[in-house]
């Protein structure tokens, strides 16, 4: 439902999408700048003269006449087109609905209730737009008695169980539970949302009809514990916090070398284990059956790690890290961000890239991950200034308006 006039490159692969974004701060806005850098036109809803509230997260870049712009924001908005709606009002309303008669989806992440009130929940709009694909995201869901309470990542880290296996167990130097050091549930809800979009838009080919897709942080948190999840409900036995040992497998975790450089290692399998013994001079390991097998390895883990403490401390990282993966082994330091950008395989894959703005000149941005052969993503611009297409879209609904 795109106007007649976009001018998207055709090996964009949504190019025939338009997509409204009405969420604010992390997942909702994540989520719509996944779809815009594979092609959807998407157009930011936000508050007169506010906007979306990741707007005033510091830290700020220092654009043209003494105006800034968050670096939060920035981050989860690029490639979208902006435009200011008062949705409490009528007109504002009354806008968003001219809107939603040309949009393929919708995403919003307000409190259980707030449009309803408004005439925009997915009950009203899908009379307008039958094809609407709304997705709803919010902490709890649109059920459940937790529905009407606010979140954010944090509070679903801890609510959800993900801080209760992150940190340094009770008993250790600094032991508590930890949050991730980013929003990781805010990440994946607003990775989890796109591909429900998706696979919504695609079942619309099918059936002609839209859909309301409800995702909750909390279900994605506990979701996301997979492995550590599956592991409780089939042993009974309550995870713990391991620091960075990993619940399934031994040895793994991070090591100081000799120079004090630390690097991570994780042995996920016999054969790997043999060859990590070759290549440390720990030979004599691989016939002893308490290390036999990596069950056996996890059940001895503690034996077993006071040696390769050891071990580690006899060499500098740079060794560590000339051998070690030539055997096939896993291990990697542990980069700095500054580390990150130096990195080789960094650069080739072009992780880190500048956009352009009108504020702040070149923006600094990370790379969408996907590498696709034929419809690569394609990146329109830096996230734009608030209410920057006001005109533009304002015009669009009026050629729509008049055609239809």
């Amino acid at each position: 439902m795109m106007p007649s006039d976009r001018s998207d490159p055709p090996q964009s692969a949504l190019r025939n999408l338009r997509v409204l974004d009405l969420a604010r701060v992390l997942a909702g806005p994540w989520c719509a700048q996944i779809l815009a850098d594979l092609g959807a036109d998407v157009i930011k809803v936000e508050r007169p003269r506010i906007g979306d509230d990741a707007r005033s997260y510091p830290p700020f870049f220092h654009g043209k006449d003494g105006l800034t712009q968050s670096s939060y924001y920035l981050s989860t908005n690029r490639g979208k087109r902006s435009i200011e709606i008062d949705l409490a009002t009528a007109a504002g309303q009354e806008k968003l609905r001219e809107l939603v008669k040309t949009a393929d989806v919708l995403i919003e992440n307000y409190k259980v209730g707030t449009l309803q009130r408004y005439g925009l929940d997915y009950a009203s709009l899908s009379v307008v737009n039958p094809r609407l694909i709304y997705c709803s995201i919010t902490g709890f869901g649109q059920t459940g008695p937790y529905a009407p309470r606010a979140a954010y990542d944090t509070s679903i880290q801890a609510i959800g169980g993900l801080m209760s296996v992150t940190g340094i167990p009770d008993g250790q130097p600094g032991g508590s539970p930890l949050k991730v050091g980013v929003p990781l549930v805010d990440v994946l809800t607003g990775t989890y949302a796109a591909t429900g979009i998706l696979a919504a838009v695609n079942e619309r080919v099918l059936s002609g009809k839209g859909q309301h897709i409800d995702l909750s942080l909390m279900d994605v948190c506990i979701a996301g514990l997979s492995i550590v999840g599956s592991s409780y409900l089939v042993s009974g036995r309550v995870p713990q916090r391991m620091g960075n040992m990993l619940l399934n497998s031994a040895p793994s975790d991070i090591y100081r070398c000799k120079d004090g450089g630390r690097l991570m290692i994780n042995i996920g399998n016999d054969s790997q284990f043999v060859a990590f013994c070759k290549a440390t001079g720990m030979d004599a390991l691989t016939d002893d059956p308490r290390f036999a097998s990596n069950p056996l390895r996890v059940e001895n883990r503690l034996v077993l790690d006071a040696m390769v403490v050891a071990k580690f401390a006899e060499e500098d990282l740079a060794h560590w890290f000339d051998i070690l993966p030539a055997v096939g082994v896993s291990m990697a330091p542990i980069n700095s961000f500054e580390d990150l950008r130096a990195d080789p395989q960094v650069q080739a894959r072009e992780m880190f890239m500048t956009l352009p703005h009108d504020e702040v000149g070149d923006s600094p941005a990370i790379a969408n991950p996907l590498r696709m052969s034929r419809t690569p993503v394609r990146y329109r611009g830096a996230a734009p200034l608030l209410g920057e297409h006001n005109a533009e879209i304002e015009q669009e609904m009026a050629q729509a308006k008049h055609a239809g």
